[in-house]
């Protein structure tokens, strides 16, 4: 089988087993990775950056390597490979699950679900906040949930895929700016800058032309990404931030709490403060721009010679 049609092909089973089976609750190679990980930290672990390059040279190295010699089972690698890295179907389901029990006044519940969704402190949200954290949260993972792995999937096949979520989840990990991280997480968090440039970027097109799917504009969405995504910290975050606010016709941003300490982010859109009905349009929104990504990414992986 020509490469290319091998690994679009792959992409595509890969990406339909999780659309089926979500992620693995139990026994998880990503969980696998993390523990590895955590365990090389305590050999690596200094307050230097070239202490975070050392780590993130062998953690990221070693999946490579493993990937590399993964390859050779054609589609069936890729296949599995795709599935194991993609996470939109539990994205959306951790969406939805939180609407409901936004919906349902049951906050306590929201809080303790909230750090499947992310890294901030849920026992300082009401449920407004819960609901901003959630949908920021939504938007965010998209990209790297699905588009992205999808995106490297189509240029590098398996060693795209398992490196991206490599670099992915030690940013995860390490990439924060507290007092342990701030060096030693560097090389993780800027190498996961790096790896996410364009895929931010493809998130954030597909966001702009499926805006009409919830109700928005392409153009709101678009001149929210304009006028808002240069100014968050983050330059992938801002991106597709800015346009699926643009896209809900909401504002997101303002002050985050984390459990390191707190940051005040800029404003991202101009509409009002989001409600659970809009973390529901954004789940819907993800979805579409999921589909959108795949049928992207195996076009990609068809150009390949």
């Amino acid at each position: 089988m020509h490469k290319g049609i091998s690994t679009a092909a792959g992409l595509l089973f890969g990406f339909a087993l999780d659309r089926v089976f979500a992620d693995p609750r139990r026994w998880h190679p990503v969980a696998g990775f993390g523990t590895a990980a955590a365990a090389l930290e305590q050999q690596t672990y200094a307050d230097a950056h070239r202490a975070g390059i050392l780590h993130e040279t062998v953690a990221v190295g070693s999946v490579l390597a493993f990937a590399a010699v993964a390859a050779r089972g054609g589609l069936l690698a890729t296949t599995l490979a795709t599935w194991t890295v993609l996470g939109g179907r539990s994205l959306a389901r951790a969406g939805r699950d939180m609407a409901d029990r936004l919906d349902a006044g049951d906050i306590d519940a929201a809080r303790e679900l909230l750090p499947s969704l992310c890294g901030r402190d849920p026992s300082v949200l009401d449920a407004d906040g819960l609901a901003r954290a959630a949908l920021e949260s939504i938007a965010e993972n998209t990209s790297d949930a699905t588009v992205a792995p999808l995106l490297w999937g189509a240029v590098a096949g398996v060693p795209g895929l398992l490196g991206y979520r490599a670099v992915n989840t030690l940013d995860a990990m390490i990439g924060y700016r507290n007092e342990r991280y701030l060096r030693f997480g560097w090389a993780a968090a800027r190498t996961d800058d790096v790896a996410n440039l364009v895929p931010a970027r493809v998130t954030g097109l597909l966001t702009v032309v499926l805006a009409p799917l919830v109700g928005g504009t392409p153009g709101q969405a678009w001149q929210a990404w304009r006028q808002d995504a240069r100014k968050h910290p983050s330059p992938n975050a801002g991106v597709v931030e800015a346009s699926m606010a643009g896209a809900l016709g909401v504002r997101l941003g303002g002050r985050t709490q984390y459990r390191y300490g707190a940051e005040l982010r800029p404003t991202l859109g101009t509409g009002r403060a989001p409600e659970t009905e809009d973390l529901r349009r954004a789940v819907r929104m993800s979805e579409a721009v999921q589909i959108g990504a795949v049928a992207v990414s195996a076009a990609l992986a068809l150009l390949r010679r």
